[in-house]
C-alpha cells in the first residue's frame, strides 16, 4: 500500500514556530537571541540552528522586509501575523521554496490564536506576492542603517564612508571563528580553516559547531577574531596569579587558562558562570569562578589583570543583529559610569608593575577610546603600554593613541572582525 506524500514544507514546520516564538520574545521582551534561547527548547539540534539562522536572518534585514511589504498592507497586521511575514519574506528573498514557506507559514498562523488566524488569508495573499517580488528585489533595497544614537558617534568618530561600510559588515554577517587551545596551524589544517593573521581560525557562516571535529575533545572554542586580541594582549606567563573580570562567556578565561596561568574569573551572574564550567570542563582547562560583583572582588594582588567590561555590545551587531531593534541608547551613560568603575577597582587590584588589559566590544569611543584616557587621568600611577598591543597580524589602521580600534569594516575581504576597542596599562611599580 502507498504511503500518504508528506504536505509541502512540514519538515521545516517545528522551526518556523519556533523561529516565530523566538522572534517575538526578542522584539516583545526587548531580550537578545541569547536571552531569549528558550524558546528554542525541545527542538533537535539542526532544526533549533535552522530557527535561530532564520531569526538572525530576519534582524539583520528587518527594514528591508518591512519596505517590501509595506505596499501590500493596508493596516498594521496583529504581531504574530506580522512577524510570520517578515520571517517569511526574509526566507522567500533569500532563496526558500515558495510553495512549502507559504503553506507552512499560513498554517502556523492559523493555530497563532484567533486574531492572527482571523488574518490567514491575508498572510497567504501577501507572501505569495513576496515570492514573485522579495528574490528579485532584495538585492536592491538600501543597506539597512544604524539607529541614529549610534551612527551618530561613529560618523562623527570616523566619518560617513566608514559608518556606510560598517552597516555593510552588519549586513553580510559574520563567519565562523575559533580559537585553537593548541597549535592553531595544526587545528585549521584539520578542520579545513583560514588561519588569520592573529592566530584565530575562521570556518564560513552556517556551520553546525558541535559536529565539528574536535569539539567534544575540547579542542577549540568559539570566539570572534577580535574578542581573542585582550588575552593575547595581557599575555599570561606559566603559575602567574591573573584576574579575569566579568568574565562570562568564558572565551577569555580558557585563553588565559591554557597559557598555563593561576585564573580567578568573576561574573555577576551564576548562570552564566555556569557554562564557562561546561566550557572549562569541555577543554580540560581550569580556572577559579567566583559569582559576585566585580565591584566588590577582594584579592590579590593580581600580577595581571583582564577588565572585559559591560558595555553596549554595540561591535557584535553582526553576530547579533537584533540588537539595533531592542536598544535605543538610553543605558549608555550608566554602562560608562559602571566601566570606569571597574577601572578604579581593578587598578586597586593590580600588584606594582603588573599589567591590566581593558576592553569593551563597543563602537561607541565613549565606553573606548574616553574610558582609556580618563582612566590614565585619574589614576597618576598607571601608565599606557603600547608594547603590549604589538601583537601579530595587527594592521597599521587599527592603531589608535588610546590603543586599538577595531571596526566591523575592518578585514572586509576577509569576512570583517567585531568591533572592540583595547587599552593596555602597567601600574608603576
Amino acid at each position: 500500500m502507498s504511503r500518504r506524500p508528506r504536505p509541502a514544507g512540514r519538515e521545516g514546520q517545528p522551526a518556523r514556530r519556533a523561529a516565530l516564538s523566538l522572534f517575538l520574545a526578542v522584539l516583545e521582551e526587548r531580550r537578545t537571541l541569547d536571552e531569549a534561547e528558550p524558546a528554542l527548547q525541545g527542538l533537535a539540534p539542526e532544526a533549533r540552528a535552522r530557527a535561530r539562522r532564520l531569526v538572525a536572518e530576519t534582524f539583520r534585514g528587518l527594514a528591508r522586509a518591512d519596505a517590501l511589504l509595506a505596499p501590500h498592507l493596508r493596516r498594521r497586521p496583529p504581531a504574530a501575523a506580522l512577524a510570520a511575514l517578515r520571517l517569511g519574506t526574509v526566507e522567500l528573498a533569500q532563496g526558500g521554496a515558495a510553495h512549502g514557506v507559504v503553506n507552512d507559514w499560513v498554517q502556523i498562523v492559523a493555530g497563532a490564536g484567533r486574531k492572527p488566524a482571523a488574518a490567514r488569508g491575508m498572510v497567504n495573499a501577501v507572501l505569495r506576492k513576496m515570492a514573485a517580488e522579495a528574490p528579485e528585489r532584495w538585492k536592491t533595497l538600501p543597506v539597512p542603517e544604524m539607529p541614529a544614537w549610534l551612527r551618530g558617534p561613529v560618523a562623527e568618530a570616523w566619518g560617513e564612508a566608514a559608518a556606510a561600510a560598517i552597516e555593510a559588515a552588519h549586513l553580510a554577517g559574520a563567519p565562523l571563528d575559533l580559537t585553537a587551545k593548541g597549535d592553531p596551524a595544526a587545528l585549521a589544517a584539520r578542520l579545513g580553516a583560514e588561519l588569520l593573521p592573529t592566530g584565530s581560525l575562521r570556518l564560513p557562516r552556517g556551520a553546525q559547531v558541535s559536529a565539528l571535529p574536535g569539539f567534544a575533545e575540547g579542542d577549540w572554542w568559539v570566539q570572534d577574531a577580535g574578542a581573542a586580541l585582550p588575552a593575547l594582549a595581557l599575555a599570561p606567563r606559566p603559575a602567574e596569579r591573573v584576574l579575569d573580570l566579568c568574565a562570562a562567556p568564558g572565551g577569555k578565561t580558557m585563553q588565559l587558562a591554557a597559557a598555563g596561568a593561576k585564573v580567578t574569573a568573576v561574573d555577576l551572574s551564576a548562570a552564566r558562570l555556569e557554562r564557562v564550567s561546561q566550557n572549562l570542563a569541555r577543554t580540560g582547562l581550569s580556572a577559579r569562578l567566583l559569582a559576585e560583583d566585580a565591584r566588590a572582588h577582594q584579592g590579590g594582588p593580581y600580577e595581571a589583570i583582564l577588565l572585559d567590561a559591560p558595555c553596549s555590545a554595540t561591535g557584535t551587531i553582526r553576530r547579533h543583529p537584533e540588537l539595533p531593534h531592542i536598544r535605543d541608547g538610553s543605558g549608555v551613560a550608566a554602562l560608562c559610569a559602571l566601566q570606569a568603575e571597574l577601572v578604579d577597582h581593578a587598578v586597586q587590584l593590580l600588584a606594582p608593575g603588573g599589567r591590566l588589559v581593558y576592553c569593551t566590544c563597543s563602537l561607541l569611543p565613549a565606553e573606548g577610546e574616553a574610558q582609556a584616557e580618563a582612566a590614565l587621568a585619574r589614576h597618576p600611577g598607571l601608565r599606557p603600554d603600547p608594547e603590549a598591543l604589538d601583537l601579530p597580524g595587527i594592521e597599521t589602521d587599527w592603531r589608535v593613541p588610546q590603543g586599538l580600534r577595531l571596526r566591523p569594516d575592518h578585514w572586509a575581504q576577509r569576512g570583517g572582525i567585531d568591533g572592540f576597542f583595547i587599552a593596555a596599562f602597567r601600574r608603576v611599580a
